[in-house]
């Protein structure tokens, strides 16, 4: 459904272009406290995928700025390591309230450069990022080893958790923002410092990020941006030697190589890869809750998420009922500007990831039944990369639309019988990012959660993080943790230390080696 009664507020749009200029006029790149330009000679623009219109230029970062950016890292880790828990954490508890104080302008950098709804990113891109920092700033201070003991008799020991050192993180385009502060907060509340690759075609928010941080006196060099090509920046900072761990999030293909630089150099590794999530409906559900819920997990951010609601399975009784009310409320889904107060849903990143999108859906069609959507709107939105909501059925579980990632706003349905054959379907891809039940009975859901293999599964609803909690999958969607404390145990190295207690020169245990008892 095309929202025709806003053609949205052209003043803001162009407010926000005019001060995506002015702000990044001295380059995409962000190093030791300073914006830069790129030097590899190559140029790559920001296109506002909701127009196709370019709204900003820049020159991409090359080896040269990575090793600047990395040098920079690396110079500022003795200080910012050495700054008590304290001290990073009030740096941190000021971040916050810097971005707080600047949540509008952020919210419409990433509208514009992604085609996020306005709704969307100033009530949850920005608020989730501006909580994730006032959770880290919290964090910092308790980083915490166990407690000291004498297990073996004779010594004390204790655990200590120390900073790795300089961190090479990639983020996604998909939500520039928050992975952004996914990847830096934990690694700078720890002690790091780090350099990022933001998405060469959403590198705004990222920016405006670190320079936030330097606002809020977080001292240069801890936190670096350089925007550019994975083959040329990233492959670079992945592999570099005075990288000491690398974080990814993207694709699982693009995840295999990060792997295979990283192992080379044998860094510590992080990967938060593709997903296939299922969404499983048993025949005591709530149906209109579930229906509600199958709505919006699989069309929040039009559908490119990872953890998105891709794959419905409903148990027999409830199928048609499901497939057919599902349907109509996709049909209500208003598609428009980005900055019109009434769009639910802006358009996929570029149109080359609508093609690919429209491209699944398409094959599918000799196969399974499209029961709505299935097409690029016309008319007034024709120019942008759109993509309406669709309802795909009867799809054979091996077929490609049920088995790969299609990163864009298409739910699949297919009938279940049993709890066991539902569950056997819901593991049957090779992700394990996130899952949903959706049942009444606290022990048919409870074993759902049990036996369904994915880092996150949610009772009743599909979707919400919070902070104080891990994110993270299982197999081929990767391994390690964003967010929570449980993130601290990719960006902290685990000390033993051993005391002796006696003060005996000769022990016992040193017969064993060489003399006597």
């Amino acid at each position: 459904m095309y929202n025709p009664g806003n053609a949205g507020d052209g003043d803001i749009r162009t407010r926000t272009q005019a001060a995506v200029q002015e702000r990044f006029a001295d380059g995409a790149q962000y190093i030791a406290g300073s914006a830069a330009k790129g030097t590899s000679g190559n140029r790559h623009a920001v296109v506002d995928p909701s127009t196709g219109a370019e709204v900003y230029r820049y020159e991409t970062a090359g080896p040269q700025d990575v090793d600047r950016a990395v040098a920079a890292a690396r110079a500022a880790f003795p200080g910012w390591s050495a700054a008590t828990p304290g001290e990073r954490s009030d740096a941190l508890h000021r971040f916050a309230a810097v971005l707080a104080d600047r949540a509008e302008e952020f919210a419409r950098f990433e509208s514009l450069q992604c085609g996020k709804p306005l709704k969307l990113t100033r009530e949850f891109d920005v608020p989730g990022t501006i909580d994730n920092t006032a959770f880290f700033a919290g964090a910092a201070r308790h980083l915490q080893g166990q407690s000291a003991g004498e297990y073996s008799g004779d010594h004390t020991s204790y655990v200590r958790r120390e900073p790795i050192g300089v961190i090479g993180s990639i983020a996604p385009w998909n939500y520039p923002l928050q992975m952004a502060a996914w990847k830096i907060l934990p690694a700078i509340a720890a002690g790091n410092t780090i350099v990022l690759k933001p998405a060469e075609l959403t590198p705004l928010t990222s920016l405006l990020f670190a320079e936030a941080a330097t606002a809020a006196g977080i001292p240069d060099g801890v936190i670096n941006i350089v925007t550019g090509t994975g083959k040329e920046a990233g492959e670079r900072l992945v592999g570099h030697p005075d990288v000491a761990m690398t974080s990814f999030t993207g694709s699982t293909a693009v995840g295999k190589r990060v792997a295979e630089i990283a192992t080379a150099t044998v860094k510590r590794l992080h990967l938060e890869l593709g997903g296939k999530a299922p969404f499983l409906v048993f025949d005591d559900a709530d149906l209109e809750a579930a229906v509600q819920g199958a709505v919006a997990g699989s069309l929040i951010n039009t559908g490119q998420d990872c953890t998105a609601a891709t794959r419905a399975y409903v148990q027999r009784p409830l199928y048609e009922e499901f497939v057919r009310r599902t349907a109509a409320l996709m049909e209500t889904v208003r598609l428009g500007d980005p900055f019109a107060p009434g769009t639910d849903l802006g358009p996929l990143i570029s149109h080359v990831q609508r093609d690919r999108v429209a491209g699944f859906v398409d094959r599918a069609r000799a196969y399974a039944r499209v029961v709505t959507g299935g097409e690029a709107p016309d008319g007034d939105l024709k120019d942008g990369a759109y993509y309406r909501p669709t309802l795909v059925a009867d799809a054979a579980q091996d077929s490609e639309i049920v088995q790969s990632e299609i990163f864009g706003p298409v739910l699949v349905v297919l009938p279940f019988d049993s709890d066991d054959d539902g569950i056997r379907l819901a593991n049957d891809t090779p992700y394990g990012l996130a899952a949903s039940a959706w049942s009444r009975d606290v022990y048919r859901a409870n074993r759902a959660t049990r036996e369904i293999k994915a880092g996150c599964v949610w009772v009743n609803d599909h979707i919400p993080i919070i902070s104080e909690m891990p994110h993270g999958g299982y197999r081929a969607s990767g391994f390690g943790k964003d967010m929570s404390m449980y993130s601290f145990e990719e960006y902290t190295q685990i000390k033993h230390v051993m005391f002796d207690n006696t003060a005996v020169a000769e022990k016992d245990w040193h017969r064993t080696i060489f003399g006597d008892r």
